[in-house]
């Protein structure tokens, strides 16, 4: 059986069964190197050499983590945060509360597709943001389940769509360059976005499907010291408020000029430091809570990049996709949907679209040219089969990032109520929306 199949289902089983996700990713890892036919010596060795991969992303999480504590310590959430909680007291009309609780949906899409393409932050303010609002979702009894779609569709499907920031770079740095550099010369940059329309509408439907039929029921949790919601409000410095602005516009500026998040979150972090929001003797302290706040997304973004590495080394995805193509025949839309397909089991085990656009173009380039499809219906394939599978993966920052903010409490479990619920509101409807785009465009 193909060493990528096993890979994954090993490590999606592991999860399922509440393993940590870093013990899945580097068991599973390990399995398909050796099922592959590679000696336990050498699927350590190709593993082992694929970690300094994600050594940058965990390094920029780590500088975005303490860029978002200083942020939370200037006031700026709990600002946001109490100004919300004062919108629902006294608002026990059911009318009132319907309405105020779309409202906050609608406001943390908006602040999660900012943080991808306004202010590029990525994940890193939603351990910040999300905590101090557990209390408002609680008080609206909204299903975390629920916030967990929401973040993810705002994590996703920007990049997917928007050639600014993250969009600009998943859809012309790595998705055009790659579908030029293998072959398909014709294609320009403002045809990417326009392909990807049709994949990004099965995303949105996957939201309207979880807001208004699947959590859309009130559920109740236990009451904690961050689930209360407080009534008095604590003062906020206006010089804070400034500082943290000036810092945002900083640490978007640097990062936009140098391409690099840890440079862009540095210079953030360093004006916090010299407006006096986070005294120098503090510097140590703020940037250890940053580190502990991001840690296990970088180790598993880390083990990711080792188990991507040891999926290259089996040659698995191309001996699948060979496999495939000769057994299709001359069927054009069998071909799209097992290209798809393919495309969720690759993510899924590596946890980066980004990561995978790399692997899949090399392969679905000529195979697409050889079933006829179009540069248009090309883009689509390869870039939702990158796509797919970066919502319902454990190893997705666009899993984790929801879950390090809505289980601040010990209340929402990550596989069951993060990842399950993504990838059958987002991954489902990314192949039916993706088949639609390869067989129209």
């Amino acid at each position: 059986m193909n060493p990528v199949v096993i890979s994954v289902c090993v490590m999606l089983i592991l999860a399922l069964m509440r393993v940590n996700v870093v013990v899945a990713l580097t068991f599973s890892a390990i399995i398909g190197g050796v099922v592959s036919g590679m000696s336990l010596n050498e699927a350590v060795s190709a593993f082992e050499g694929g970690l300094g991969g994600g050594a940058t992303i965990a390094l920029s999480y780590a500088m975005l983590g303490a860029f978002a504590v200083a942020i939370s310590k200037s006031g700026l959430t709990d600002l946001l945060a109490q100004s919300v909680i004062k919108k629902i007291n006294g608002k026990e009309n059911q009318a009132a509360s319907t309405g105020l609780k779309y409202l906050v949906l609608i406001a943390l899409i908006l602040v999660t597709v900012s943080s991808q393409n306004v202010i590029p932050v990525h994940i890193a303010f939603i351990p910040i943001l999300i905590p101090p609002l557990l209390g408002v979702f609680a008080k609206l009894k909204l299903d975390r389940r629920l916030i967990a779609c929401v973040l993810t569709f705002g994590l996703v499907t920007p990049y997917m769509l928007l050639p600014i920031g993250f969009g600009g770079i998943f859809l012309n740095n790595i998705l055009l360059k790659n579908l030029q550099d293998n072959g398909l010369t014709e294609v320009a940059a403002s045809q990417v976005p326009t392909a990807m329309m049709i994949p990004a509408a099965g995303m949105l439907f996957g939201l309207l499907t979880a807001m208004f039929f699947s959590y859309r029921k009130p559920r109740e949790y236990k009451e904690t010291e961050l689930t209360v919601v407080h009534e008095e409000m604590s003062s906020v410095k206006p010089k804070n408020i400034a500082v943290a602005i000036a810092g945002i516009v900083a640490a978007l500026a640097v990062q936009l000029s140098t391409g690099s998040m840890i440079i862009g979150a540095l210079a953030g972090f360093m004006v916090f430091t010299f407006g006096g929001v986070i005294k120098w003797s503090e510097t140590q302290d703020v940037f250890t809570k940053g580190v502990h706040m991001m840690a296990m997304i970088g180790f598993i973004m880390i083990s990711a990049a080792g188990f991507a590495a040891v999926m290259k080394s089996t040659g698995g995805v191309e001996s699948l996709v060979e496999a495939l193509s000769t057994s299709i025949g001359d069927n054009k839309p069998l071909a799209a949907l097992l290209m798809l397909i393919v495309g969720l089991l690759v993510t899924m085990g590596i946890g980066s679209s980004f990561s995978t656009i790399p692997i899949l173009a090399t392969i679905y380039v000529p195979l697409a040219a050889a079933f006829g499809f179009s540069p248009m219906a090309t883009i689509a394939l390869v870039g939702t089969a990158a796509a797919l599978g970066d919502a319902g993966s454990p190893a997705s920052d666009s899993t984790l990032g929801p879950t390090s903010g809505l289980n601040a409490d010990g209340q929402h479990e990550h596989i069951w109520e993060t990842v399950v619920p993504t990838f059958i509101h987002y991954n489902i409807p990314l192949i039916v929306f993706g088949w639609i785009a390869a067989m129209v465009l």
